[in-house]
């Protein structure tokens, strides 16, 4: 399957369908573990579509998070991480104290998660869990531990929901490998 103007082969590994079920289960993993009231700090820019189907789902399931967003950079336009990690947008509000659900698009290098877990601690938060929709544990270069894991891949490079190669390829309701 083509898509967008870059012309890359994207071949399906998770349909729309799978990660419907999958983001309903994580909702229910996640309503399991944290009571009460928290936040929801998503990564931008690939995590947002995953953002807002795990909020509905954690709707259904009674709870309300509040949502933020940090958007952080590590890939630029590239297909392999820069291995630095800048803070593009911070989160407009203050957080000490707050119970916080930190939600990634993919978990690869690590860094990103790293960075923004170390970047809530310093302002004093509450408990935190991560999320990530997508996990590749084979390209991890910074240890770091993701609570609530959507799938496993291994070292593919992927786009779609939200996830993009070169700011494309966001639109697509499926997650693929890019060739």
């Amino acid at each position: 399957m083509t898509a967008g103007p870059v012309q890359n082969r994207i071949t399906p590994l998770f349909e729309a369908a799978a990660i419907a079920r999958r983001v309903a289960e994580l909702a229910e993993e996640i309503a399991a573990r944290i009571e009460g009231d928290f936040v929801i700090i998503g990564l931008l820019k690939g995590s947002f579509v995953f953002v807002a189907d795990l909020v509905r789902a954690l709707d259904a399931r009674g709870l309300e998070p509040r949502v933020e967003f940090l958007r952080l950079s590590s890939y630029g336009l590239a297909k392999e991480s820069a291995g630095e990690v800048h803070l593009i947008g911070d989160i407009p509000t203050d957080i000490a104290g707050q119970k916080i659900l930190l939600v990634d698009d993919i978990v690869d290098t690590g860094r990103s998660l790293a960075y923004a877990r170390a970047l809530m601690e310093q302002r004093g938060i509450g408990p935190l869990w991560t999320c990530a929709l997508i996990d590749k544990p084979s390209r991890r270069e910074v240890e770091t531990a993701v609570d609530f894991v959507g799938f496993t891949v291994g070292n593919v490079f992927i786009a779609g929901y939200g996830i993009d190669y070169a700011e494309h390829y966001r639109h697509l309701p499926y997650i693929g490998a890019v060739e």
